[in-house]
């Protein structure tokens, strides 16, 4: 059994390069900072275009994407009801400060 040395490999003066996805305006994704938590699977949203949703988590990413107040998220809003979206993607903390640096983040 191989035991973990705790070295990538990488020498540490080298820029790590990461890949952030961003919301696609052909799909009318926005950003989003989760409000409150409302029970189950449904959030508070402040959207990054002034409207305030009500937001709700599709159960296929309800168990792998724990999201807590706070959180920046990508969100679709509904075609038929303006005041709600669905959440489709969960930022990490170093995506966040990549999206602020980039100025996507207001």
């Amino acid at each position: 059994m191989r035991k973990n040395k705790g070295t990538s490999g990488k020498s540490s003066d080298t820029p790590e390069v990461t890949r952030v996805r961003t919301p696609r305006k052909d799909k009318n994704e926005i950003l989003a900072t989760v409000g409150t938590l409302l029970g189950g699977k449904r959030v508070t949203l402040q959207c990054m275009d002034g409207v305030v949703r009500m937001g709700r988590i599709p159960g296929s990413k309800k168990k792998r994407m724990w999201v807590r107040e706070g959180d920046i998220v990508i969100v679709t809003p509904w075609d038929f009801q303006d005041s709600k979206a669905d959440v489709i993607w969960k930022y990490t903390g170093p995506q966040v400060n990549w999206l602020q640096r980039k100025g996507y983040l207001k």
